[in-house]
Formats: C-alpha cells, structure tokens, sequence
C-alpha cells in the first residue's frame, strides 16, 4: 500500500534551518508529482511547494519564495524540502503528499493530492 513518512522536524530559533524528508513507497514514485503542504493550529491546510515527477517543474508558495526549496530523489524514492531563514509563522506541522494523477488544477489545491504522510513538526521561536 502507498506510504508516506515525514522526518526532519524539529525546533529552531529564527533564522535557522531544517530539511525535511518524506519516505515514499508502494507505488511507482518517479510517476507522480509531490507536494509539501503545511497546517498551523486553527488555519486552513496550504500548500507550500510540489514538483514534478522528473523535478522539470517546480512550485514555491510566495510566502516562502526565496527561502525553501523542493526537490526530489527518484532513485532513492524521497521528496526533500530544504527550509532556511525560517520565521515564527513558518511553525505548523508539515505533511508530504502524492499528486492525484490526471488532476489539472492547481498545484496549491488539497483536491489534487490522493495520499498523505502523518506529518511532522516544525516549530520556530523568536
């Protein structure tokens, strides 16, 4: 069955950095697009980043353009997402999924991602 596992959370100060990881198996990974999505307490779950199956196309909210960056390893079937100058409102717990195939929509829409990883948190302190 399809499986996705965050790691990398963690606490940080301002202006620090993670790298988040998502484990991807059960599937043919190199075959779907990938996204990063985040959810802080009482807000809307949104999307922060995803990239295509070969990595040709990426996207970045503009919330965190410039300072988090996608990328994906299809021989090691994991999705990374490199987060530097983190800020207080970059604190929320962040969720990996796998884009819905044949979906045409936004990449920022829940609606076009078919599986979910548990999460895992990131916290920064001012």
């Amino acid at each position: 069955q399809v499986q996705l596992v965050e790691s990398g959370g963690g606490s940080v100060q301002t202006g620090g950095s993670l790298r988040l990881s998502c484990a991807a198996s059960g599937y043919v990974y190199s075959t779907y697009r990938m996204g990063w999505f985040r959810q802080a307490p009482g807000k809307e779950r949104e999307g922060v980043a995803a990239i295509s199956s070969r990595s040709s196309t990426t996207y970045i909210a503009n919330s965190v353009k410039g300072r988090f960056k996608i990328s994906r390893d299809n021989a090691k079937n994991t999705l990374y997402l490199e987060m530097t100058s983190l800020k207080p409102e970059d604190t929320a717990m962040y969720y990996c999924a796998r884009g819905r195939l044949g979906y045409s929509g936004s990449w920022s829409s829940k609606e076009g991602y078919d599986y979910w990883g548990q999460g895992t948190q990131v916290t920064v302190s001012s």
